[in-house]
């Protein structure tokens, strides 16, 4: 397995609960431009629509070599889930209100493959609490270390 991108923002904003592995529906040249690390999952939401599990606003960099077929990047991408984990999914976000942000993209077997995560937003007290957790820990290793 080789991580291509993670989204460390989103371990920040949000306490991660469930997740999952999904394949991603991606159009020409976008794999080669994922392979040479031209993907940013900062701003990338996932979205449940009927059957269909979205992934909008991920940015998927232009492959420098493409002549004419020229995509969006930012357009909406599919997610390949099963028919189970979609209707859980959904179920989860109806009942509890959660969200679903994704948490990293890889190589499988040369396959690429996005991790989602079930998620629930985080307070402001509680970020604080994750930069105080934080900075203990650089100050601990400092102590041991330095």
């Amino acid at each position: 397995m080789k991580i291509i991108a993670t989204n460390r923002k989103a371990s920040f904003e949000y306490f991660l609960l469930d997740k999952y592995q999904a394949g991603i529906a991606l159009k020409g040249s976008e794999v080669k431009s994922i392979r040479n690390n031209g993907v940013v999952l900062e701003d990338a939401f996932v979205v449940i629509r009927g059957t269909k599990v979205i992934l909008k606003n991920m940015y998927v960099k232009q492959y420098d070599k493409t002549s004419s077929f020229a995509l969006d990047e930012r357009r909406d991408r599919q997610l390949l889930l099963n028919k189970k984990e979609i209707l859980k999914l959904e179920r989860e976000l109806k009942d509890v209100g959660l969200t679903i942000v994704p948490t990293k993209i890889y190589f499988e077997k040369n396959l690429v493959k996005i991790e989602i995560s079930l998620a629930k937003g985080k307070k402001l007290y509680d970020k604080r609490e994750s930069i105080k957790q934080k900075e203990l820990l650089r100050e601990k290793s400092r102590h041991i270390f330095g």
